[in-house]
């Protein structure tokens, strides 16, 4: 019997691989214009929006899950095992990924506009990354999980080190390289050491022989994994979470990220910071809330340590920062703590707070990144002093920084950072765990101080400004635009908010 594919399902990343190839030959072939660049930005905009607009049609279609990449009958296993699930999760995830990747699209045409970066490579492998983003939280066994990843991670190489003459940029790099394949190999030590014990790659049957369900090859089957094996399912597990935490930067594998979003152009580091960062979470989530379900009790405990220490390390290196880029990296590895911390839990229902905090996390993050690209133009340390008085040079971009900034740090009013931050309090107390509410009350005001510094830097009067280096373009102020929306539907509509609180994944 030949393998049923459902291709409705499997537009959105189909989409953006067609488009990477258009883009591909495209710069074969198209003469080297002044036009050209742009025009396969506008090429790789048309493949994120029509892949956009696929993950629409499948929200407004039914609400169940559907799924393709399924067992066959014929070859004997069960036909509800399979590889790609679309259901509110997936939909939730891609479309995050998809917007977000509208504003790193936008950012991109800002970069190659000065000429030093091949726009045909640049646009190709940001599309590539796209494609792993997008398939990720659809990805129901082990193998499409770490495919998926490592292609969001393999892609971002590459484009760290498009600067090819710039130091900062292929150090920056070789870090990355050399801390992703680190955890990459953590991982699949980790993933084949469950996949020795339970038989099977399916995460729902993981879930169901790890629990004792049903019998694992090689032992009896009145025999359960988790009590015939319990020291190597144990290793396995904190291996893979150990793999994940590598690639969201948590503590302690968090050491790659300042350098790394320095020295990469801005729209990397942006995208490092919202779509890689979501990959991650999203992979995270699936594995532990549905394929490990049942070692909560082992699993949870380190969560939670990991998501006290990833909050307090990342606010503390915040505080010491006179770089914007570097401010941000460290915030995103606070953010990172948020957003474990409802995870610690260990149920499927409070992951739909971190998702929701994720959401409006990455809406503020990259508002902050389209300014801070919109200040690399004119100002080359792009250091926090160079924000004061953005607020009257540049009224727009000034106060949409503000914010942002302010939404980060849950103040009115900036509503939509606020809600986030409550929504997780509220998960964390209701788990039990106060000790790590208590935490995060912590590092919230710690967060309060460079943020709200950053901010009276924006309204403070301006001193000596350097000549305009560079005229920005009007894809920036698109992209500020886009995510400063983003930021005020969040902060208006809060049931949004709600609704993703909801979420879990489905097996």
């Amino acid at each position: 019997m030949i393998q049923q594919i459902d291709y409705f399902l499997i537009a959105p990343p189909l989409v953006l691989a067609l488009a990477a190839a258009a883009v591909l030959l495209l710069d074969a072939f198209l003469p080297a214009r002044p036009r050209t660049r742009p025009g396969l930005g506008l090429v790789t905009l048309a493949g994120v929006l029509a892949s956009l607009g696929f993950v629409v049609a499948q929200a407004a279609g039914s609400g169940a899950a559907r799924s393709t990449f399924c067992v066959p009958p014929s070859l004997g296993g069960d036909p509800s095992l399979c590889s790609y699930v679309v259901d509110r999760f997936t939909l939730v995830f891609a479309g995050l990924v998809l917007v977000s990747a509208v504003v790193v699209v936008l950012l991109s045409m800002t970069e190659l506009s000065g000429g030093d970066i091949p726009a045909g490579e640049w646009h190709f492998l940001l599309l590539c990354a796209l494609i792993g983003a997008v398939t990720l939280p659809a990805s129901r066994d082990l193998v499409m999980l770490v495919v998926a990843l490592e292609l969001v991670s393999l892609p971002v190489f590459a484009l760290t080190a498009m600067k090819r003459y710039d130091g900062r940029s292929s150090e920056a790099a070789v870090k990355l390289f050399v801390v992703s394949v680190v955890s990459t190999a953590v991982m699949l030590f980790g993933v084949s050491l469950l996949y020795g014990v339970a038989g099977s790659v399916y995460l729902s049957r993981l879930s169901t022989v790890l629990a004792g369900g049903a019998p694992a090859p090689g032992l009896a089957e009145d025999a359960a994994v988790g009590q015939v094996m319990p020291a190597v399912v144990t290793v396995g597990l904190v291996l893979v979470v150990a793999g994940f935490a590598f690639k969201i930067a948590a503590v302690p594998f968090h050491s790659w990220a300042a350098d790394v979003y320095q020295g990469a152009p801005v729209p990397v580091a942006a995208l490092l910071s919202v779509i890689s960062k979501a990959a991650g979470f999203a992979g995270l989530i699936l594995v532990l809330t549905t394929a490990l379900s049942g070692q909560s009790a082992t699993w949870a405990p380190v969560v939670g340590v990991l998501a006290a220490l990833t909050m307090t390390v990342g606010n503390l290196l915040a505080l010491r920062q006179r770089s914007a880029v570097r401010l941000l990296a460290w915030s995103s590895v606070a953010q990172s703590g948020y957003v474990l911390a409802p995870l610690a839990a260990g149920t499927a229902e409070t992951a739909g707070a971190s998702i929701a905090y994720l959401v409006i996390y990455a809406a503020m993050n990259l508002g902050a990144f389209a300014v801070v690209m919109l200040v690399s133009r004119t100002s080359e340390r792009n250091e926090l002093d160079d924000y004061r008085g953005l607020v009257f040079t540049r009224p727009a971009a000034g106060l949409a920084l503000a914010f942002c900034l302010v939404c980060l740090a849950g103040l009115p009013p900036g509503l939509a950072g606020l809600f986030a931050k409550v929504f997780v309090f509220r998960e964390i107390v209701a788990s039990g765990f106060g000790w790590l509410a208590l935490v995060m009350a912590v590092n919230t005001v710690i967060g309060l101080y460079y943020y709200a510094l950053w901010t009276a830097r924006l309204f403070a009067p301006a001193g000596a400004q350097a000549p305009v280096a560079h005229r920005p373009r009007v894809t920036t102020y698109v992209a500020v635009g886009l995510a400063l929306a983003a930021a005020v539907l969040f902060s208006v509509a809060p049931q949004v908010v709600l609704d993703l609180t909801s979420l879990s994944a489905s097996g």
